[in-house]
């Protein structure tokens, strides 16, 4: 399995508890679900309704909806209507809706890792977040029935000098926990136009790092690309549903992150008995090559060709 090694950020938002949770069957539990770990998530989109398991908020400040630097349970990972949409926090909503438009039976674990001020304003994230909330996932898969972590979230010089993917050993040591439960660690590799290197945390070996194709089946110019540490490919422009159930058109490696969650649990649901490494290695052989430019390429996930092979 070919991967890579860097550095990420996240972000958060605040609202009221909806009937995206009420309308959840006591079945919940035997639902696939993702963690999505990102910004706010406006809970009240309709599109929303009954995919939405839970909600937590991990920060390394005292800005969740409790006013703690932990929450957990409905309206967790919400903002306030003047604060949601500023700042990108509308990211959040975005993702969530970027994962249900690809897969029609997975819920939802919303995990906000990114804090605002009372004014709007990003609070920072650290490398701490992200192993906070990667740990909270691990000791929480099993009430959830969580199979695969998404972050559409990146970093691409967390720190200065450093090598091409930072030695962040305790991020590291989470995601092999989660590969060892059978769970894979979704991650963007960014949208600088750098055919060198992708952004951390995609770079670390034992996640599965992202970039993005166009409806034609190409590389965009703007998905950063390296061929030894690039694992999959995935659509990376769509209409999306953002706060206020407002449709956008959107693009980038954070969408075909969500999309390739989406696709792996798609496989998963279809083929139970196969391993973590056996649905990984069932997506290369079927994947269909794309190329990119410089003479780059990559392989797409082809989820018809999976399911038939």
């Amino acid at each position: 399995m070919n991967k890579k090694i860097l550095t990420a950020i996240i972000a958060a938002t605040l609202l009221m508890p909806t009937a995206a949770h009420a309308a959840l069957k006591s079945t919940t539990m035997q639902t696939p679900t993702v963690a999505i770990l990102d910004t706010a998530l406006d809970g009240s989109v309709q599109e929303f309704n009954g995919r939405i398991a839970y909600e937590v908020c991990i920060l390394e400040w005292t800005t969740c909806p409790n006013g703690q630097s932990f929450m957990e349970g409905p309206g967790s990972a919400n903002l306030p209507a003047n604060i949601i949409s500023k700042n990108s926090f509308d990211h959040g909503t975005q993702m969530v809706s970027a994962f249900l438009k690809n897969n029609s039976t997975a819920n939802v674990v919303f995990v906000r890792v990114i804090g605002s001020t009372a004014t709007g304003a990003r609070q920072i994230a650290n490398e701490k977040t992200f192993v906070n909330a990667l740990d909270w996932v691990y000791k929480n898969k099993d009430r959830f029935n969580i199979q695969a972590v998404a972050m559409s979230q990146s970093h691409h010089n967390l720190m200065p000098g450093a090598a091409y993917c930072p030695n962040t050993t305790s991020t590291q040591s989470k995601i092999k926990d989660l590969v060892a439960a059978g769970i894979p660690t979704f991650l963007p590799t960014g949208n600088l136009r750098d055919y060198k290197r992708i952004s951390w945390p995609a770079c670390i070996t034992e996640s599965i790092s992202v970039g993005a194709s166009t409806d034609y089946d190409e590389i965009p110019v703007w998905s950063n690309v390296d061929m030894s540490k690039t694992d999959f490919y995935a659509l990376g422009t769509m209409q999306l549903t953002t706060v206020g159930s407002r449709t956008v058109n959107a693009a980038g490696t954070s969408i075909s992150t969500q999309v390739a969650a989406a696709k792996w649990l798609t496989i998963k649901n279809a083929k139970p008995n196969l391993s973590y490494q056996e649905i990984y290695d069932l997506i290369s052989k079927t994947s269909t090559v794309i190329p990119g430019v410089k003479g780059l390429s990559g392989k797409m996930i082809n989820v018809s060709g999976a399911l038939n092979g």
